[in-house]
């Protein structure tokens, strides 16, 4: 079972989403505690590579109550768990012009907490209402089925 944690709305509707990825994320014990009672946000936090390795820089999460050191800083780089050929398929496809890696969602499956991260293509803003078009013309005809 899957349990939410976070979630990126804004993803989203700012870029269209090629390929997905699952991916562990290094946490240290009240971390790991403090994300399973839902204290963790995604909303400013983007993905980055150095030396081979893959980040996510800026996500936030909130020192656990009861943690014996609260000293940890809330926003560090916190390093993914990726297979080295998902990394290196990764950093080659993001290298190409428009492509960037977001954060997607944090979610807590069979006890561990694992995040979802894509593969994505900037969105124009004439790309963005195209979507909310659609996505209320879809609303509109659901609505009218239902009532039907």
């Amino acid at each position: 079972m899957m349990k939410l944690l976070a979630n990126n709305k804004k993803a989203y509707h700012d870029y269209f989403i090629e390929e997905k990825y699952e991916a562990g994320i290094s946490l240290s014990g009240s971390e790991v505690k403090s994300m399973k009672q839902g204290k963790v946000s995604i909303k400013e936090s983007f993905i980055g590579d150095r030396n081979g390795e893959m980040f996510i820089y800026g996500m936030h999460v909130t020192p656990y109550d009861h943690a014996y050191d609260k000293d940890i800083d809330p926003t560090r780089t916190r390093k993914l768990l990726l297979h080295k050929k998902e990394i290196n398929k990764l950093i080659g496809q993001k290298t190409q012009a428009g492509y960037t890696i977001v954060p997607l969602r944090v979610y807590e499956s069979e006890g561990l907490v694992k995040i979802e991260i894509a593969l994505a293509k900037g969105k124009k803003q004439y790309d963005k209402r195209d979507s909310l078009k659609a996505k209320d013309d879809k609303r509109k005809i659901d609505r009218a089925l239902k009532n039907y």
